[in-house]
């Protein structure tokens, strides 16, 4: 049983020139052996994801999708920044390797890090590992408090402290998601504005400011093989920024599918959170503010952003896919996911559910 997330040839049209990287490789690493060999992380419905190896070390490549993007997104350098920063101070961040902008080498900015080999769960548990509730249970609180170590530390201190915008983070993320989905909107979508009118009038005050993940989920986060329990990685940091850390929470609870949430989620659902076990939304939400001291008496707020923000990033990746930017079939599906998100946030309003 391997619990590796494995790779294959890269996707036509996403190929990643062997030559011009391993001069980049020399340039950088001189004391590395053996040939270069690429291949590609399947999974990520965002920037694109490689496994270099060059003789016994193995490298993870970021670099954007090929195509039309968002102005704001697919930044390499910010996320280059950010786990520069994060080096030495939170260990489950992925090491740092070299960052290239030249983007006459491959086409585009890209870094690399080294790999963090372990288990990666996706939508179900992978054959041959077995949790019981009470271990399922206990890895959903680990993932949380691992949550709350990232948000406990100083962004100043670990010279983030021009990273992001703290102060009118909560403005900020309703009127630019709004205004992004609105930008990304193509016919056959819902056109969201009952939910961004909510979301708008709604508005909690900021509630502090942290190092924020902004996509942080069990499908980001690597287990020991050893010992699934233990994380031992946290993936993904393109949208990590300074802001509002119940927002971060909202985001992460767009993901977390309960066992008799309705089919269309149950449709949608991308990580294990109907195993046997798993926390609720609730009992997640219970243990953040726990851990933090804060109080909150109603998290609605909280979810329905993250449902909306989940179906803007949705529908930014779909937009490419309906204007013929990319070719990825499995994108063709997503406008149906961007539907079922909508009705999910309209229906949390309406019941206040978490």
């Amino acid at each position: 049983m391997s619990f590796d997330n494995e790779t294959r040839v890269p996707r036509p049209g996403e190929e990643i020139d062997a030559e011009r990287l391993t001069a980049f490789l020399v340039r950088e690493r001189p004391d590395l052996t053996g040939q270069v060999e690429i291949s590609q992380f399947p999974a990520g419905h965002s920037n694109l994801t490689y496994l270099v190896r060059a003789g016994d070390e193995e490298f993870v490549l970021r670099r954007p999708p090929f195509g039309k993007k968002p102005k704001t997104g697919h930044d390499m350098h910010r996320e280059w920044t950010a786990l520069s920063a994060l080096a030495g101070h939170f260990p489950y961040a992925p090491e740092p390797v070299a960052f290239c902008e030249d983007s006459e080498v491959l086409g585009a900015p890209f870094f690399l890090m080294q790999r963090i080999r372990g288990l990666i769960l996706r939508r179900d548990l992978p054959e041959g590992l077995d949790l019981s509730p009470e271990s399922m249970r206990t890895l959903c609180e680990r993932l949380v408090d691992v949550h709350l170590e990232l948000h406990a530390l100083d962004h100043q201190e670990i010279g983030l402290e021009a990273f992001g915008h703290p102060e009118g983070y909560v403005e900020r993320q309703v009127s630019g998601w709004s205004r992004r989905y609105r930008a990304a909107r193509t016919p056959d979508v819902p056109d969201f504005e009952e939910v961004m009118g909510w979301l708008e009038d709604h508005r909690p005050p900021d509630r502090g400011a942290a190092v924020i993940h902004n996509d942080y989920r069990f499908d980001n986060v690597v287990l020991d093989p050893s010992d699934p329990l233990r994380i031992i990685g946290i993936l993904d940091w393109e949208m990590a920024t300074i802001g509002d850390p119940l927002m971060d929470l909202g985001a992460s609870l767009a993901y977390w599918i309960e066992a008799d949430d309705p089919p269309g989620l149950q449709a949608i659902r991308l990580v294990p959170t109907t195993t046997p076990g798993a926390l609720s939304r609730r009992e997640i939400v219970a243990r953040y503010l726990k851990g933090t001291g804060l109080t909150v008496e109603d998290f609605t707020f909280y979810h329905v952003y993250g449902l909306f923000r989940l179906a803007g990033i949705v529908q930014q990746i779909y937009y490419r896919f309906y204007h013929g930017q990319t070719k990825d079939r499995r994108f063709a599906g997503f406008g149906q996911a961007v539907q079922v998100l909508e009705t999910a946030a309209r229906r949390a309003i309406a019941e206040g559910n978490v």
